[in-house]
């Protein structure tokens, strides 16, 4: 059952599908500035980020793309990369923990579809599912190296400073590179095998699990 078929079939799951996927992006955010503060930025805690309300978080079109696309994003949490301790592995597990927390989510939803109670209700059998895929789908998108991806950051923490400098250089043309790879088709090879790769992880995790 998609977004829009349980809009009209069940506008009460819907909301409830809404919340879910909406703090979906919000906790990416909320990943990023707390590891940044762990590794010794505090920008976002001190600009209001690091919070639950999703006044603070919300971005109008990321919001709306999340709905009609399955993926979007909300307003970038603000950090200082040169404020890290470590800027090479501070600048790593910055970017990975949004996606990581996507994922997160995700494996989550997956594991309580194991369970029979679970299993029996109709309304959460008809949640997890797609929660699980948007989140697969939101942190197979934001591994994509190109600005102002989480990926590309992931790419830049094995770079050197001036490398570094250099491939920032084309974050401001990033979002327009993104759209029209997007729109071209050309993204889709890569989208599909991020999240083969993620399934193939979690696949792995419950195979432990289920031992």
């Amino acid at each position: 059952m998609g977004l829009i078929s349980l809009l009209y079939s069940n506008p009460v799951l819907f909301l409830l599908l809404a919340v879910i996927l909406l703090y979906s992006i919000i906790l990416h955010e909320i990943a990023h500035g707390w590891i940044a503060r762990l590794f010794g930025d505090d920008t976002a805690y001190l600009s209001g980020r690091l919070t639950l309300n999703p006044v603070s978080h919300l971005d109008p079109i990321g919001t709306l793309m999340l709905f009609i696309a399955g993926f979007g994003w909300a307003r970038p949490v603000p950090i200082n990369y040169d404020r890290l301790a470590s800027r090479q592995f501070g600048l790593f597990f910055v970017a990975l923990a949004g996606c990581a927390t996507n994922i997160l989510i995700a494996i989550v939803s997956l594991f309580l579809m194991q369970f029979d109670a679970v299993n029996t209700n109709s309304a959460l059998m008809a949640i997890l599912p797609i929660a699980a895929k948007i989140n697969i789908i939101l942190g197979a998108f934001n591994l994509i190296p190109i600005p102002p991806l989480d990926g590309s950051k992931i790419l830049m923490s094995f770079l050197s400073y001036q490398a570094q400098l250099t491939f920032a250089r084309v974050e401001p043309y990033g979002f327009f590179i993104l759209i029209l790879l997007l729109f071209t088709g050309l993204l889709n090879p890569v989208i599909i095998f991020m999240q083969n790769l993620i399934y193939g992880v979690i696949s792995i995790l419950f195979g432990f699990i289920h031992k």
